[in-house]
């Protein structure tokens, strides 16, 4: 009896490349808000896309907390409201954000609403005002405060 070898299919030597991608990449850590366990937290939608992003996983996998793409843009939800502030402040979608700078990127937390949603975006994937309006429907789903940007 002569062993022949035979190919492969290629839909099997597609999985286990995927596989071999998806289990060497590890999972963008989060921390997880004070809030997080908040029911309006723990029952949130966040997009399926941003930016034309994939949702990755997150570590913690938490409802509270959601991840696109590699640098990961990362959202959690459970922050408390932010106090009256001076720093800049805009409304994307009829939701109100506090944006600020940091040193790789920036940060745009909801404004008036509690608990509030945190937007970190890597300086690779652009300002955080040009992806909020992905995140305006998680944003009016929490409850508001009253407060508004002015």
């Amino acid at each position: 009896m002569t062993f022949v070898p035979r190919r492969l299919p290629a839909c099997i030597v597609v999985c286990a490349a995927l596989l071999l991608t998806t289990a060497c990449a590890s999972a963008p850590e989060v921390a997880l808000a004070p809030l997080a366990d908040a029911p309006a937290c723990s029952s949130i939608s966040w997009p399926q896309t941003v930016s034309g992003l994939e949702a990755v996983p997150t570590t913690p996998q938490h409802p509270s907390a959601a991840a696109w793409g590699d640098p990961a843009i990362i959202a959690r939800c459970g922050l408390p409201a932010p106090p009256p502030t001076t720093e800049s402040c805009v409304v994307v979608d009829g939701v109100d954000w506090v944006v600020r700078q940091l040193t790789d990127g920036s940060a745009a937390v909801t404004y008036g609403r509690e608990p509030a949603i945190e937007v970190l975006v890597p300086q690779e994937h652009g300002p955080v005002p040009l992806l909020l309006p992905a995140f305006a429907g998680a944003a009016r789903s929490l409850p508001e405060t009253g407060r508004h940007c002015s």
